[in-house]
């Protein structure tokens, strides 16, 4: 059994390696410090430098010399399985980190939004445009503003790496925080898989608890291919990703003011606003609250891997500019 000193010093070692993970370049010492500080975890450069040290030793690190570290396969490996009890509810806290984040002024429509992120191969790219304009086209997703970024470039911090196109969509937190910044506490209660009938929200036919997972739940369901997106954008029927959030039924009408503004600023994703402590597509809603069902922010992305388009995902990533993303359509 750890001691909980030896137990601090993994989380950061571990949060390092997350950090490490997120570039294909060489991190520094100070970059690094940087990020964790951004994170609440607040350690100098020189104590960088020693976990750093440890991390080499262990070989989960390479030392770049001047330029830095990267990670090594041996780390990707101790990343995905360390401190599992840390990360059951790790999914709940990110969505909660990100909604802070996300300063998004809904009258000045200025600020940052938090978006996805998600790798493409360069000579599969124009494929995935294809299969994802009929998402976007049909609404089955947060907003139809994107940003993309080419081999080399930085997209909301992270480098893409050789070979492969990144594209940033806006993530379903977008509401979160908007209610939030308004004074609106909001429940994350699960993600899901929905089924739409006749282009109307039927039921969940999938749920998984965000306070119970170690996993993000969208990237489980779009690599386990239990959407059919492209189906429902063509069809109106069809299963799509989507996200069961509560609010208090006090604030239901500002709720809907906000969401509202949201959707002028061509931001939101809002399916379907249930009654007060009534449930709501199968999903029963505690005593004097309201159920929200969010469409996923990922789900055009769903719809390119169902065409057969391999790529690599990071749910509510980070936060981007907001005057950085454009329409899917001027793309």
């Amino acid at each position: 059994m750890l001691t909980q000193q030896a137990q601090e010093v993994e989380r950061k070692v571990i949060a390092i390696l997350r950090i490490l993970r997120q570039s294909s370049e060489p991190i520094g010492a100070r970059v690094i410090s940087h990020h964790l500080n951004s994170q609440g975890i607040h350690l100098t450069e020189r104590a960088v430098r020693y976990h750093l040290k440890i991390l080499d030793e262990r070989g989960f690190t390479e030392n770049m010399g001047r330029d830095g570290r990267l990670i090594t396969k041996l780390g990707l490996e101790e990343l995905e399985s360390a401190l599992v009890s840390d990360k059951v509810g790790f999914v709940a806290t990110k969505i909660e980190l990100l909604a802070c984040q996300a300063e998004f002024d809904v009258e000045r429509r200025q600020g940052r939004v938090p978006v996805n992120i998600s790798l493409f191969p360069e000579k599969q790219f124009e494929k995935a445009t294809e299969a994802m304009r009929r998402a976007f086209r049909a609404g089955i997703c947060v907003s139809d503003l994107v940003a993309v970024a080419k081999p080399g470039q930085e997209l909301g911090g992270i480098t893409i790496p050789k070979g492969k196109i990144g594209l940033a969509t806006v993530c379903s937190v977008v509401i979160n925080g908007a209610l939030l910044r308004a004074g609106i506490p909001v429940d994350y209660k699960y993600s899901g898989i929905l089924q739409i009938r006749d282009r109307r929200p039927l039921r969940f036919v999938e749920l998984i608890q965000y306070s119970g997972s170690s996993l993000d739940p969208a990237e489980l369901y779009i690599a386990s291919r239990m959407t059919s997106v492209g189906q429902a954008a063509r069809r109106g029927e069809g299963r799509i990703l989507a996200n069961f959030r509560e609010i208090p039924a006090i604030c239901q009408p500002l709720a809907e003011t906000v969401i509202g503004r949201l959707r002028e600023a061509g931001l939101g994703g809002l399916l379907m606003m249930g009654e007060v402590s009534r449930a709501i597509c199968g999903v029963p809603v505690e005593l004097n609250k309201v159920g929200m069902i969010l469409a996923g922010g990922l789900n055009p992305v769903a719809a390119a891997v169902e065409a057969g388009v391999e790529a690599e995902n990071q749910s509510m990533s980070t936060v981007m500019d907001y005057d950085r993303l454009i329409k899917f359509s001027e793309m």
